[in-house]
Formats: structure tokens, sequence, C-alpha cells
């Protein structure tokens, strides 16, 4: 690994959330393609070496240290695909005997083939984020039209339909703006029926744009209708 000394995301030494089923550690990498709206963790995403930063060296250590005590690590961001240091971490991190699960935006599914070609860099579990409908698309970054987010989102499905099917979930947060009642249909048309699809709610804090945090999150019944009407589509479709 090269610049594994240098500052490279924010290591979260243990979490219960992370990784489903698994006590793990999480690394958060600096960096993303997108700005969506209601990211928390914009200063990963705006101005990343801002912030008090761990490097690789940490979290390999931190590895080493926990061998026993926790059993995953989960690569995060910003976006973790973006990272050059993912497959050799991934690979590290597996050979000394945790499972690995990979948070994605969906938008490189050719990097993500990339690790699955070989055993040691392949991930265990995959989460990909489905964040709105492509005529939103642009909603998450001005440089992302409808068709790029449908050719990526789609090929990054297709990639977790060739997997074990308890191996990946898709991932929705119930944002306002960018899902409703009205585009929930479409947005289900991308999720394999077979899929685990995890809900959760919105925070209006601490947004990546201000005004999203002025947006009131949907009351629990309107939520529930939401994940009833996905449910019809997807039957595992749920609120985490």
């Amino acid at each position: 690994m090269t610049n594994i000394s240098a500052p490279a995301g924010i290591l979260v030494k243990t979490s219960l959330v992370d990784y489903p089923g698994r006590i793990a550690c999480a690394f958060f990498f600096a960096g993303c393609n997108l700005r969506c709206p209601y990211c928390y963790n914009h200063g990963l995403v705006n101005d990343p070496f801002s912030e008090n930063l761990n490097s690789l060296q940490e979290l390999c250590s931190h590895l080493e240290k926990r061998k026993g005590i926790i059993s995953g690590l989960t690569l995060s961001g910003g976006e973790a695909l973006l990272n050059p240091e993912t497959a050799e971490i991934t690979s590290y991190a597996k050979k000394i005997g945790y499972k690995v699960k990979i948070d994605t935006n969906g938008m490189f599914p050719e990097r993500l083939a990339f690790l699955f070609k070989n055993k040691e860099t392949s991930p265990d579990f995959i989460a990909m984020d489905l964040k709105t409908t492509p005529d939103r698309a642009p909603l998450l970054s001005k440089k992302l039209s409808p068709d790029e987010y449908i050719k990526k989102t789609s090929r990054t499905i297709e990639i977790l339909k060739s997997l074990p099917e308890d191996s990946w979930e898709i991932r929705t947060v119930l944002v306002p703006p960018l899902v409703s009642i009205e585009n929930i249909d479409q947005l289900a048309s991308f999720v394999p029926e077979n899929a685990s699809w995890q809900f959760a709610n919105f925070q209006n804090e601490n947004c990546l744009n201000p005004d999203f945090c002025k947006i009131q999150p949907y009351p629990d019944s309107e939520a529930d209708k939401i994940i009833q009407k996905a449910k019809k589509t997807v039957p595992k479709a749920c609120l985490r």
C-alpha cells in the first residue's frame, strides 16, 4: 500500500450498526463524487483534509489489535470505491480473518466488478445506496445526468444480483425531496424482487445543503405508507 501513513479517513473503532449481524469497525474514506444535499459526512466531501483524519496504518494496527473481538470491517465514505487502496485493504483484512463490507453509491460498477475478479479482494457484503429516481439525479450532482445515473445504477445492481442473496442490500434514505410515495414505484423498478431493501429515516441535522436542515422528515405514518407500497414490489423492504 502506498501512503499508508497519510491521512485517509475517519476510523470508528467499534460499531454495532455498520455491518449487519457483526460487531465491526468502520473506516470512512475522505472524498466523494457526489454532493448529496442531505449528506451528514460533508466534512469528508467538501473539504476532506480539513478533518482530523486517521491513516490506513492506524486502521491496520487497529485490525491487528482487535482480532477475535470484532469480526467485520466496513469501508464507507465519502465513497469507498474512489480510494485506490480499497482493494489492498480488503485483501489485508480478509487475510487476517475479517469479513469486509463495502458501502457504495452505485456509481462505480467497473471498480466493484474489479474487486470480484479475485477471491482475495472480493468483499463479503455490499450495501448500495439507491438515493432517488433518475429525474432527480442532478440534485445529487450537477455533473450527473439521468441517463448516466440509470446506466451506472443498473450495472451495479446486475453485479449484486450475481452474488448470494444474503451478501448484499439496497439502502434508501427517506428524504422528502428525493423519495416520495409518488415516485416509490419508479424507484422500486430498479430493485430486484429478492433484495433486502433497507429504508432509513431522514435526519435534518448537519446537512451538506443547509436548506435541507429546514425540511421536516416524514411522520411515521407517511414513512410507513411509502414502505408498504415498496413492499408490494420488493417484499423484504423495511425500515431499519
